[in-house]
């Protein structure tokens, strides 16, 4: 694929994959909606409001103006799922019928518990699309370090060309058909991220995070499959591989964020944890599909300010004991 690629979202992820998609030899430039980062990535080649520590190794071709949609045949959407909905009715006149809508949003929207694919379904009708999931933190792709994650599309043809077109040296793309699967992988983990957050924050240690993310993937793969994902998806980078890198490190945003709530800190400012929005929409679907997710639930819970952190870790604890499997 040598056409032109347009990557849309100036955050640190849409940055990265910019990155990415050039080292792979694509023709490839940046829209931002901020005039500022637009300007400092194609002169300085640096992100200084989401990168600020990285000289990055590409000199990217941003621009604020949205016609640069128009040639595009490949678009990679870096917009949080929450987001979505909002920032396409100023795209969509740009883009092209034919043009293929790669989305990366890890989310549930809230308002309609709709996947970010089934979105651009109903906004973007008539044009093919992926959802690009995986362990990857935007510092390490940006930088160039190895990387491996999970390209999905309904057509297989029309994934493995993707996964071809975008791999790299240090950028690993595998195909995958199922989307749905591949977007709920990456939507709860956010939440669980979370979850383990406050379990290391209100210092109960290393096994305690341990059984906690083992049996968070229990239920990750009991709901995911609920909303149509495929079992053995979650096995692989979206699934497992993305739960063990957002529950591993303080670089993960959700992570972060339930870490300073189980220190009891004020969360005011921090930056987004789409993991607090997810859990709002996925503790209802489970609801509704008779999903046992408890983890989830006190997650939700906790995070509506109905249990406290303690409280909530108290009555996990206290759950019945059972086989394991």
């Amino acid at each position: 694929m040598s056409e032109n690629w347009i990557v849309v979202g100036g955050g640190a992820w849409g940055t990265a994959l910019a990155c990415a998609a050039m080292r792979a030899g694509l023709r490839t430039a940046l829209l931002c909606r901020d005039a500022a980062t637009a300007s400092a990535l194609s002169t300085e080649g640096r992100n200084p409001r989401y990168l600020p520590d990285i000289d990055l190794p590409e000199r990217i071709t941003a621009t604020t103006d949205p016609e640069v949609l128009r040639d595009a045949a490949t678009i990679i959407l870096a917009i949080p799922a929450q987001a979505l909905r909002g920032a396409l009715p100023d795209l969509v006149p740009h883009i092209s019928k034919d043009a293929v809508l790669i989305n990366t949003a890890k989310g549930i929207e809230v308002a309609t518990g709709l996947l970010p694919c089934q979105i651009l379904t109903e906004m973007c009708p008539g044009r093919p699309q992926a959802i690009l999931s995986g362990p990857s933190f935007a510092v390490d792709v940006a930088m160039g370090k190895p990387t491996a994650v999970t390209l999905a599309a309904g057509d297989d043809a029309l994934a493995m060309s993707l996964c071809r077109a975008l791999s790299s040296d240090t950028f690993r793309v595998y195909a995958s058909s199922d989307v749905a699967g591949v977007e709920t992988g990456g939507a709860l983990k956010n939440v669980y991220a979370i979850a383990a957050g406050i379990v290391v924050g209100m210092g109960y240690g290393e096994s305690a995070k341990a059984a906690l993310i083992t049996r968070a993937f229990v239920e990750l793969r009991r709901l995911g499959t609920a909303m149509g994902g495929q079992e053995q998806t979650y096995m692989g980078l979206s699934g497992f591989g993305d739960l063990m890198l957002s529950c591993a490190s303080p670089q993960s945003r959700n992570f972060g964020y339930g870490m300073a709530l189980g220190r009891g800190e004020d969360l005011a400012g921090r930056p987004l944890a789409e993991g607090a929005a997810t859990v709002k929409i996925a503790g209802r679907i489970a609801e509704e599909r008779g999903v046992d997710a408890p983890i989830l639930q006190m997650t939700r819970r906790l995070l509506a300010g109905e249990v406290t952190p303690h409280d909530a870790m108290q009555a996990l604890l206290a759950r019945p004991i059972k086989e394991e499997f």
